[in-house]
């Protein structure tokens, strides 16, 4: 049995005093390391070597070229307005010289592209920027770094045609307002693909007029009630090391608190991805904070775990329980209870490059929750190490066997780790068809795509090209590959039907997460799309599932093509309206390449709900693991939604309760409850429509909880 929550809060206090200790040197350290290094992506002495050679004596030729590698140096570490004067000097010098190469006409593209948007879509942000296509508030008032830009895009078109040198060029015209007579007919890009005959209603970016618009590079998002007071509260993370983490309270009058410091959130610098789960069983939640990916060996900085005091702060406790060394880099991670006995484990998916040398031998870890708020990693004996480089985890019980098993995207072949019910894991992907996308893929997950009751997994794959967006825009070949979906048939069988369900479309997902964006119970996907190049502008994409047979692309008519570049994404009701929005954080990798935060409030489709909030009393506090089947009633007849509770996504920062949309239901025939600890399932019968239930594992009924309804404070 858990100990009370009452319990444990007294215990706590005590623990606040003694157990704080404030984490910014020891990462303002790392972030001072990091940024005075080469790293490739963060790393600043690249610009001190280039400036340094600029110094001395160099032919025209060779000074010519200096100039533009450090032009591109400079946007990437954001001295935007410096490296404009650079190409502009490179390239007058290459004009004396002889032909322009064209591709220093495209890296001057480049530079005036990035400048334009720091100086419409960042220094004057609105609800419209950068969102595909460019409309409104999105054309750019500040026009001369875009026409600039367009300048050295036809020029660059003028000596070599690709087709992502002509995407840009629209996107750029589109910034202008001069989509599309302002272009060549030969060049220009049609709209038509990006179309859509259904209808979800239009979503608007409000996080400008409520504070929630921070500027970052990529990070991870999670939108959870921290406090436990029916108000979901908002935390973000970038990558960049110098960037707190952000706590932004539901004052659930339509505006957010921010909370970062009196959370003791913003001691916490860094992260690419954001977790959250009550992995101490004292009915709050608790946030992982992941670190180091893609950094190589410069990457091995360690993770936090961040204890939830009740109180509205947090506690960094990651040494305390055992996570802290050794540090490995990762982006990834799951809660999950492998032993089924109470309390829950953790999963995280390093980047190991075992293969290419010794120092890059990062496996993955499985740390095993001793029931003292102390973790032992048993990897190695439960036969779960990976030993490829890891970008996403998800955890489900494929096989409805009652115990959680393991998803695994690798820049690589992925694996399936299927829990043998006595401690160990066997990869079961290859004989089961499943390690594709083998190349690069992520992100991962589990969930019922056709509400059958069973798992099914997608994966997506992250090889496709700004080049592929635009052939297929074009209506021309590629060669990028596919997202798999992988239908569950039962008995461990799965069979892809990707093509089946309109998936096989070249996308490039940074961040991704799914949800139900018209509440119709039918989830949906939202991917966030983009890769490190400053070039890589392109919509982020929503795929609404029409009754499981197929995924529409809403994109443009729902209004979320956001151009930057895309992250951590939760589907979450924040207005408890009956609709979830959707908190997206938005940035690149790249010091210069950062971006502000957009929150999408859903329009609303007037669907019925259930939203439900599990508390297991032998199965984990927060349910992780459960499985809920909804029998509902509706004109056209009966049926059956499904819903698995945990963390059944690598990108997702949704919360823990379950927000169920119900369509055009008339009634709740009934709700079942699968636990899996106690291996009981409970039936509750003739549920109330549209409103928050509280289900507590063993007990008969359901308690009724006040879901607090309020309007935004916007300016409409």
């Amino acid at each position: 049995m858990h100990p009370s929550a009452c319990i444990l809060a007294w215990l706590a206090l005590p623990l606040l005093a003694q157990d704080f200790v404030p984490q910014r040197p020891e990462f303002e350290a790392i972030a001072d390391q990091l940024i005075r290094s080469h790293n490739p992506y963060l790393g600043t002495a690249q610009v001190g070597d280039l400036k340094a050679r600029l110094a001395t004596d160099l032919s025209d030729s060779e000074r010519a070229k200096t100039l533009a590698m450090f032009a591109l140096e400079l946007i990437r570490v954001g001295r935007n307005e410096e490296a404009a004067l650079r190409i502009d000097e490179a390239l007058a010098l290459a004009k004396q010289i002889g032909p322009v190469a064209p591709e220093l006409h495209g890296l001057r593209a480049r530079v005036y592209l990035r400048l334009a948007e720091v100086e419409n879509c960042i220094e004057n942000h609105n609800s419209d920027c950068c969102i595909f296509p460019l409309a409104g508030g999105g054309i750019h008032s500040k026009r001369e770094p875009a026409i600039q830009a367009k300048k050295s895009l036809l020029d660059y078109l003028s000596l070599r045609r690709t087709f992502h040198g002509a995407w840009l060029l629209n996107l750029t015209a589109m910034a202008l307002g001069e989509y599309p007579e302002g272009l060549p007919a030969s060049l220009r890009i049609p709209l038509g693909r990006f179309n859509s005959d259904h209808k979800v209603g239009r979503f608007r970016d409000i996080a400008p007029e409520l504070g929630l618009d921070e500027l970052s590079l990529c990070g991870g998002t999670i939108v959870e009630d921290f406090d436990n007071d029916g108000l979901l509260d908002i935390v973000t993370s970038s990558y960049d090391p110098m960037t707190p983490l952000a706590f932004h309270r539901n004052a659930g009058d339509g505006t957010f608190e921010n909370r970062s410091k009196i959370s003791r959130l913003d001691d916490q610098r860094g992260g690419l991805n954001l977790i959250a789960a009550d992995y101490d069983n004292d009915g709050d939640a608790d946030i992982l904070v992941l670190r180091g990916a893609w950094l190589f060996d410069d990457g091995r900085i360690r993770n936090s775990l961040l204890r939830n005091n009740g109180n509205g702060t947090f506690t960094d406790v990651t040494r305390a329980a055992g996570l802290a060394d050794p540090a490995m880099p990762t982006q990834s991670a799951a809660w999950l209870d492998y032993d089924n006995d109470g309390d829950l484990d953790l999963y995280v998916g390093n980047e190991s490059r075992k293969k290419e040398s010794e120092a890059g031998d990062y496996p993955s870890q499985l740390f095993r929750n001793n029931g003292d708020s102390t973790f032992t990693d048993v990897a190695k004996q439960a036969g779960v190490t990976n030993d490829r480089y890891c970008k996403g985890v998800a955890a489900g019980d494929f096989d409805n066997d009652g115990d959680m098993d393991l998803y695994l995207s690798n820049l690589g072949p992925n694996r399936l780790y299927r829990n043998e019910g006595n401690g160990q894991f066997t990869d079961v992907a290859p004989e089961l068809g499943l390690i594709e996308p083998a190349k690069r893929s992520f992100a991962p997950w589990f969930f019922d795509a056709d509400n059958d009751g069973w798992l099914d997994i997608f994966v997506s794959a992250y090889d496709a090209k700004l080049d592929d967006i635009a052939s297929e825009a074009l209506g021309m070949p590629h060669e990028a590959s596919f997202p798999r979906l992988y239908h569950n048939n039962g008995e461990s069988a799965f069979t892809d039907i990707a093509a089946r369900m309109n998936l096989q479309h070249p996308y490039l997902p940074m961040g991704a997460n799914f949800g139900d964006i018209d509440h119709d119970g039918w989830l949906d996907i939202y991917l966030g799309t983009g890769d490190p190049s400053f070039d890589s502008l392109m919509p982020n994409v929503m795929l609404r599932n029409d009754h499981g047979e197929v995924f529409q692309d809403v994109t443009v008519s729902a209004g979320l093509g956001h151009l930057q570049k895309g992250h951590g994404i939760a589907f979450a009701d924040l207005d408890n309206d009956g609709d979830q929005d959707i908190f997206h954080q938005l940035g690149g990798f790249y010091p210069g390449d950062k971006f502000k935060n957009a929150l999408f409030e859903n329009p609303g489709r007037g669907s019925r709900f259930v939203y439900v909030k599990l508390v297991g009393t032998k199965t984990n506090r927060s349910g992780f693991g459960a499985r809920l089947a909804l029998v509902v009633q509706t004109p056209g007849g009966e049926r059956t939604i499904h819903r698995a509770v945990g963390s059944v996504s690598s990108f997702g920062g949704s919360p823990i309760r379950q927000e169920i949309g119900l369509g055009d239901a008339t009634a709740i025939q009934s709700m079942k409850v699968f636990w899996p600890v106690s291996n009981t399932t409970q039936t509750f019968n003739n549920l109330p429509l549209d409103t928050y239930v509280r289900i507590t594992e063993g007990a008969e009924g359901i308690e009724r909880l006040s879901l607090k309804k309020f309007a935004f404070k916007t300016a409409r």
